[in-house]
């Protein structure tokens, strides 16, 4: 899609945030995905703009913080960013009000939806589950590459590190007031690791550790104070990690992936009442070129973690997303992006479901 194109379908309002976020991706390589709400991008275009070009500030140097039984690393730490001003809501200390089926002037609507296992010639079916192939690859490779089983094993209670958790968007976040709309000034940005994607990933990190299952916690915001090179400086924090823990063998990128459908945000959720949660989507990227020469490593992983959680709880995970995506997944057999939720889900349902499919993780590590 074409710079002009891109612009033209901005000023006539033909184009969402995330649709623009993913055109720039295509069209300028090397550029990072983003996904702000169509909202907020709608009613402050300029201020849109300022912020992809204030993205090419440098930021510092990646801190490693190690959670959990793991040995810390000696890396010093970097000085702590400044916090980014606050959102009306958080400066106020204010709530929203409780729901009653009227959106708020300021505000946008949440859709809940839940995705299936989708049907048509590029979904190959697990037996739980499905795989999305957007790749060359026939549906008879991947589901060959995909059969292959684990391509690593773990020792319980074995002193190393044998999982790492990194963040390369820590500061994406969730809803934590409403579940049925946002407000439009909302950005889907938190610094504070209570609210963003470090939340989700320590409540994974607690899972595994209790499974006895050696995990290492890093929440590094590798996106804050510049958007622009997240992937580079995760990058370096992953290789940092496995030259001084070498029996890492799962690298988990976690994020949560940003939805929008005419104008609402919408939530991934699957389960009903007390029980619903987020949805997960597993994303494993092929090989182009030479880049990813280990892929059907990862996706072999991928296969099983996602029959796994399928089956021990039907519904929430959609797809697996298997693609030319690179995320850093040359680094380590056992390398994939994981995306819990929606920026219209709550931070409850995120992490509700981040435990869930740790859970799951665990009991296919250990084969239980």
């Amino acid at each position: 899609m074409g710079a002009a194109y891109i612009l033209a379908e901005v000023f006539a309002g033909g184009i969402t945030a995330a649709a623009l976020a993913f055109s720039l991706i295509t069209a300028a390589p090397g550029m990072e995905r983003t996904a702000p709400l169509a909202g907020a991008f709608l009613q402050n275009p300029a201020a849109a703009v300022q912020a992809l070009r204030n993205s090419a500030v440098a930021a510092p140097a990646p801190t490693l913080r190690p959670d959990g039984p793991a040995p810390a690393f000696s890396a010093p730490a970097a000085a702590e960013p400044a916090e980014p001003p606050a959102t009306p809501a958080e400066s106020a200390g204010a709530s929203v009000p409780e729901f009653d089926g009227v959106i708020p002037e300021g505000c946008g609507p949440v859709l809940e939806q839940h995705y299936g296992t989708g049907e048509g010639e590029r979904y190959i079916r697990l037996e739980h589950g499905s795989i999305k192939n957007c790749t060359a690859l026939s549906a008879q490779e991947t589901a060959q590459a995909a059969a292959a089983g684990l391509p690593f094993a773990v020792e319980k209670n074995s002193d190393q590190v044998q999982v790492l958790i990194v963040h390369t968007h820590a500061t994406e976040s969730y809803l934590t007031e409403s579940p049925y709309y946002y407000p439009l000034d909302w950005g889907g940005r938190s610094t504070e690791e209570s609210k963003n994607m470090c939340a989700v990933g320590q409540a994974m990190a607690d899972v595994l550790n209790d499974a006895g299952i050696g995990t290492l916690h890093i929440c590094t915001l590798h996106d804050y104070p510049s958007y622009n090179g997240s992937y580079d400086r995760s990058r370096a924090t992953v290789q940092q990690a496995l030259a001084q823990h070498p029996g890492i063998r799962v690298v988990l990128d976690v994020h949560r992936d940003a939805i929008e459908k005419n104008g609402a945000a919408v939530a991934a959720v699957n389960g009903e009442g007390a029980d619903k949660t987020a949805q997960v989507m597993l994303i494993c990227g092929c090989d182009k070129g030479g880049n990813l020469p280990n892929f059907s490593q990862n996706l072999a992983f991928a296969a099983a973690w996602q029959n796994r959680m399928e089956a021990d709880t039907p519904g929430l995970t959609r797809p697996v997303l298997f693609d030319y995506r690179f995320y850093n997944q040359d680094l380590s057999p056992g390398s994939l992006l994981i995306e819990v939720g929606g920026h219209g889900n709550t931070l409850s349902q995120a992490i509700a479901a981040g435990q869930r499919a740790a859970q799951s993780l665990a009991a296919l590590l250990l084969q239980s």
